[in-house]
Order: C-alpha cells, then sequence, then structure tokens
C-alpha cells in the first residue's frame, strides 16, 4: 500500500492522511478477528474498526483520560454481550502493530528521530496500549462480576419464594432438592423476611421436597429453630414418607412448639380462613 506524505505533516497527520493504509494493514496484522467483525458489530453494535482508529488518535495526541473513558466503555460493552475476549486482546495487539509499522513508515519518509526520541516513543506508546488493556479488562471483569451477583441473588430469591397471605402469615413452598447450601440460603432470606415483615407464622411446605438427608435435615431444624427465636411459629406441610423414615432413623426430631400438618390446605384452613 502506497502511503500519502506530505513535508509538513507531524506524525498525527501522517496517521489522519493515512486512515484506509491504516484499516488496510490493521486487518492484515489480525488474521482472526478480521472474519469476526461484521459479527462483533451485529452482536453488540461494536465498530471495531472505526474504534481502532479512535484508540490511535488518544494515543497519538496523549489524551489519557478520554482514552481510560474509552477503554470503560469498550470494557462494559463486551461484558454486556459476552463477546469473546480472546478477540479484543489479538485486535489490540494488532493496532499496536500497525502502530509501529507507521511510525517506522513515517521515520523513513523524515529522518526526524534519534535513538533517544524513539526510545522515548516507544514507551509512551506502548505504555498508553497497556493502560488501555488493563482499564478494559478491569472494566470486564468488574462488570462480569456484579452480573454474577446479581444472577446469584436472582436464583437465592427464587429458590426462597417466601409468599405473604397476610401481614402475619407467609407461605414458603419448597420445591427440588434441599441440601446444605440451599439450607445456608434458606435460613439468611427467612431471617431476614422475619425481621422486615414482621412474619408471626411461616407455613413451610416440603410437599415439592421428595428426599432429604439426615445432615439436611439437622441444619433445616436449626433454621426452624432460629424462626422459633425470633417470636415466629414454623408450621410444616406436606412431609414425604421417605422424609420422616429419615428422620425417625436418625432420631432428628423438629422441637416442640414446631407444628406439622398433612397438606398446605389444612394449614391455611387452619391458620388463614379461620
Amino acid at each position: 500500500m502506497e502511503f500519502t506524505f506530505h513535508d509538513s505533516d507531524k506524525l498525527k497527520d501522517f496517521f489522519e492522511n493515512n486512515k484506509l493504509v491504516f484499516e488496510g494493514i490493521l486487518l492484515s496484522e489480525a488474521v482472526y478477528v478480521k472474519d469476526k467483525i461484521d459479527e462483533i458489530l451485529h452482536i453488540g453494535n461494536i465498530d471495531l474498526v472505526n474504534n481502532a482508529k479512535k484508540l490511535v488518535v488518544y494515543i497519538i495526541d496523549k489524551e489519557d483520560e478520554e482514552l481510560k473513558h474509552f477503554a470503560k466503555m469498550e470494557g462494559i460493552a463486551w461484558a454486556q454481550h459476552s463477546i469473546e475476549i480472546s478477540f479484543k486482546l489479538e485486535w489490540v495487539q494488532a493496532i499496536r502493530r500497525t502502530i509501529w509499522i507507521f511510525i517506522e513508515e513515517y521515520n523513513d519518509l523524515t529522518n526526524s528521530m534519534d535513538i533517544d526520541e524513539f526510545f522515548h516513543l516507544e514507551k509512551e506508546i506502548n505504555n498508553r496500549v497497556d493502560e488501555f488493556l488493563n482499564t478494559f479488562f478491569i472494566n470486564y471483569s468488574t462488570y462480569k462480576d456484579s452480573l454474577i451477583r446479581a444472577q446469584k441473588e436472582l436464583v437465592e430469591n427464587l429458590s426462597v419464594p417466601i409468599i405473604p397471605i397476610d401481614s402475619a402469615i407467609c407461605i414458603l413452598p419448597l420445591i427440588g432438592d434441599l441440601d446444605l447450601n440451599r439450607v445456608e440460603i434458606i435460613n439468611k432470606k427467612v431471617l431476614e423476611e422475619i425481621s422486615n415483615l414482621g412474619i408471626q407464622h411461616l407455613i413451610m411446605d416440603l410437599s415439592g421436597v421428595a428426599t432429604m438427608k439426615g445432615e439436611t435435615i439437622a441444619e433445616l431444624k436449626k433454621v426452624i429453630d432460629g424462626i422459633s427465636m425470633m417470636g415466629c411459629d414454623t408450621v410444616i406441610t406436606g412431609l414425604r414418607k421417605e422424609i420422616v423414615r429419615e428422620m425417625t432413623k436418625t432420631g432428628i426430631l423438629f422441637n416442640r412448639q414446631t407444628k406439622t400438618l398433612g397438606t398446605l390446605q389444612h394449614a391455611l384452613d387452619e391458620y388463614f380462613f379461620h
């Protein structure tokens, strides 16, 4: 590719006057990413080529704050759309190589840099490229971590669906496997809701739980004891015969304050409708 050059051109002008050449060299350097450009644009509305040109301007113009802000926005955008991060790494390294191809060409045309100037420029440019990458990855990871936390909280809330019936009565229908981790989540959420809502009666329906191991039953008993300590009565409904057998075999029994009824409907009849 043929470069456009004028005697009065500074390095910034040289880049500006050769945008199409820059794009061509960049695409030849980014072997694996160039075929993904349209896909990334479609997925996240991220224009890799124009963003690369923008990044070069920030680097050459020494606009460090703008560069970091741009890196932050890029990191969040890539995280939001779950675009493979290896593409970004290769793309930025291809931008770095293309910048140095341009600088080499510029120096050949002008013969303007001595050895000290070259090493000073090398340090400045590479530091800014590294700063962009570091800021990008930090914000990518931060966003991903916050997304994981939000998803975890959503899963926890769905796994402990406390349903208010009135100001004093709530139902906790439990479905699926109950293991130690889930019982710990139940303990945390239930105690929080009792404190926040002033629940006096909690109907815990276990008809959707087929089996429980002895250690899980023991931990659930501790949760019920904690509920009682907060002044809330627990009513257990829907205990299956498999769980009852496990309880009698291990000798783990609920405290005397814990009432058990056959079905959720029985509990509603007793505590709500009457």
